[in-house]
């Protein structure tokens, strides 16, 4: 049993986690509500987090006095670049296939990361992560069998590719031990510059901006910070459980707003994937209460 303070911490940590992980299911209802086309709502998504990255650094630094950078060197620059690309494939994929695909899809996110951790920071996975990433691996293509059917495949592949670019980028995080609190935030500016010069001739066409604009100054901040500030009070599984929740009421959001219903496949590849990182990260729970209870004292 956990003393009354280490108690009381886990359960400030559920809820700060749990906030972020609900903040972020709001993500593609908001940019669907919005009904604007895609270079206009990443403009006006990007911009509207790159202002709450200034701010956030202006209060830390100047009122709280605590130093932080924007973009901590060439490290921070290249996670940045990494997702500031992942905003672009992320539109791209909720345009061009449905919800339920994009946020499975991005399921794969973790199994991306424990690949690429392998392969160079020298980190092997557990038989436990392979067994995961195959079973993760039949789900994709479980749902990918369905798009290539529907002509969804280019949208899936966007995905595909969002949960890579954002692999890329926590890995570069680890390797390079600095603080990257603010870089998500910072660097949306380079996706906005670039979706600028991509406008419509008629400019910004986005019919509802109140939605894009709460999505970009509100939600995705308070989602990343939630999110972030997890690991202090929780273990890593703990943290990815809450990342799910994104990728179960994203679909659900969709589907009471916008009727869009999930396909039979969809549904059973996604099914796949939950149950196979619930099941990893539970069994990553269990090793370290085990680990914590063969320490002396």
């Amino acid at each position: 049993m956990l003393p009354s303070s280490d108690a009381a911490r886990h359960r400030r940590g559920l809820a700060i986690t749990g906030l972020g992980g609900l903040a972020l299911s709001f993500d593609i209802p908001l940019i669907r509500s919005a009904n604007g086309e895609v270079w206009s709502l990443l403009a006006l998504r990007s911009l509207s987090t790159f202002a709450v990255a200034i701010l956030a650094w202006f209060i830390i630094n100047r009122l709280l006095r605590r130093p932080i950078a924007l973009i901590p060197g060439w490290a921070g620059l290249v996670a940045g670049l990494f997702y500031g690309i992942n905003s672009f494939t992320f539109l791209l994929a909720v345009f061009n296939t449905s919800t339920a695909n994009v946020v499975f899809i991005l399921a794969f996110t973790s199994m991306f990361a424990a690949v690429l951790a392998w392969v160079f920071l020298k980190e092997r996975p557990s038989r436990a992560t392979l067994l995961t990433m195959t079973a993760m691996i039949f789900g994709v293509g479980v749902i990918v069998s369905d798009s290539l059917e529907s002509g969804h495949l280019f949208g899936d592949a966007m995905a595909a590719c969002s949960a890579f670019l954002l692999a890329s980028a926590i890995t570069v995080s680890r390797a390079s031990g600095r603080d990257m609190a603010l870089v998500p935030l910072t660097t949306a500016i380079f996706p906005a510059m670039a979706a600028l010069m991509l406008l419509p001739p008629g400019g910004i066409a986005v019919a509802e901006a109140g939605y894009i604009l709460f999505n970009g100054l509100v939600v995705i901040p308070l989602a990343f910070f939630c999110l972030a500030t997890g690991p202090r009070f929780l273990s890593a599984p703990e943290v990815g459980m809450f990342y799910l929740l994104e990728t179960i009421l994203a679909p659900i959001w969709v589907w009471i707003v916008f009727s869009e219903a999930p396909t039979t496949r969809t549904l059973l590849g996604g099914a796949i994937l939950i149950l196979a990182l619930v099941g990893h990260s539970l069994w990553q729970m269990r090793a370290t209460a085990r680990l914590l209870r063969a320490l002396p004292g």
